[in-house]
């Protein structure tokens, strides 16, 4: 019998730790200084690569970095290459961090967001958005992408009259 009083004392016990554990930061509360950079890491990400400007890119990426774009696996120099080749044909690319989901776990984090933005050229302008996410860590004091995501959200289809 005490065995069978202790388990369920555990059990409740747990339960009840888990229940009031917080599961996340509730959408009105303020980021903490480690999500604000990490935000502004990945925004420094898009300056960069929009000034063509490799030297930012690797100022805020990890020696490894790649990212999974277009199918596609990317070193920083490649995605710098990439773009540089995309602006030269006349695209204009702008982007943005929306709704950033971001999750700090002592020297590593990760962030979700939705970059809404567009895909540009002589022609005109197109509004597009992406799903990305990030892998971060925090390399003296400094957070650093180690891994980027990127899935191009297909644009809505038109209904034919």
């Amino acid at each position: 019998m005490p065995l069978r009083r202790a388990a369920r004392f555990l059990f409740t016990a747990s339960f009840v730790f888990f229940a009031l554990m917080p599961i996340g930061r509730a959408q009105n509360d303020s980021p903490t200084p480690d999500q604000m950079q990490i935000v502004k890491t990945v925004k420094t990400v898009f300056a960069a690569l929009r000034a063509e400007d490799s030297q930012e890119l690797n100022s805020v990426v990890t020696p490894g970095f790649y990212i999974f774009d277009g199918g596609v696996r990317l070193s920083a120099d490649s995605v710098m290459a990439v773009m540089k080749a995309q602006y030269a044909a006349g695209k204009r690319y702008e982007w943005s961090v929306t709704e950033p989901d971001v999750h700090v776990s002592g020297k590593t984090a990760w962030i979700a967001y939705v970059n809404k933005g567009s895909i540009g050229d002589a022609a005109g302008s197109t509004d597009q958005q992406w799903l990305e996410s990030a892998f971060l860590e925090k390399q003296a004091g400094t957070w650093k992408i180690a891994f980027m995501h990127s899935t191009r959200v297909p644009a809505p289809q038109q209904k034919r009259k």
